[in-house]
């Protein structure tokens, strides 16, 4: 089973990744996971990813696909693998399926449909602890009516990033870089669109039904 999970900032595509993982037992990977592992584990990759970033500088494609050669030829993905946000431009998908070739291509990138005013009310619900960082939700897990952190009271806050403003310009990139890649997929016939605006629990149950489908093909 070798994924991509494609869909907006908020679509929920992480969440579901995470649990394919535990179902499944194979790993869910994302661009920010490769970055903190390699250079967590001090890799020469990893040692230059942290110097470009260290800079304020953007990590390259280039490295990013070194990176994901590196990851992607771990024990644990010989099972297969779930990349959730990864690729992110119509460049990296095609430097992904040249390095993975026709033997481990690409099987499936499913679509996480939600609409826009949904992804934006759903970003902009969510609130953080300036003291601990702990996440609440006011839609689903909202933090103490005092307005204090039940971690550790401190106050609660709306972080810049994920004000209104905010969330529609990571939005705005996301339709100019990310976008693309849904019709990049549908030519390979390889897309799958999922409802994603339904409950977590229904998403889930027709994600395991989509995949279940894909694995008696």
């Amino acid at each position: 089973m070798r994924l991509v999970f494609l869909g907006a900032p908020g679509s929920g595509k992480g969440t579901q990744a995470v649990w394919l993982q535990g179902r499944f037992g194979i790993p869910q990977i994302s661009t920010g996971d490769i970055l903190r592992k390699a250079v967590t584990e001090g890799t020469e990759l990893g040692k230059k990813a942290d110097s470009i970033m260290k800079s304020g500088a953007l990590v390259s494609d280039e490295l990013i696909i070194a990176l994901m050669r590196e990851r992607l030829g771990q024990p644990d993905c010989a099972r297969g693998f779930i990349l959730d946000g990864f690729p992110r431009t119509i460049a990296q998908g095609e430097s992904l399926d040249a390095m993975l070739g026709p033997a481990r291509a690409i099987q499936s990138a499913i679509f996480f449909e939600v609409s826009e005013a949904e992804i934006i009310r759903r970003l902009t619900s969510r609130r953080t602890c300036a003291q601990c960082g702990r996440i609440y939700n006011i839609l689903s897990d909202p933090p103490p009516a005092s307005g204090a952190c039940g971690s550790c009271g401190g106050a609660i806050i709306q972080r810049k990033d994920d004000s209104e403003e905010t969330v529609l310009s990571r939005l705005k990139v996301y339709e100019e870089k990310t976008a693309p890649l849904k019709e990049f997929y549908y030519k390979q016939k390889k897309l799958y669109i999922l409802r994603a605006e339904q409950p977590v629990e229904r998403v889930r149950a027709e994600l395991e039904a989509l995949l279940a489908g894909l694995q008696a093909v």
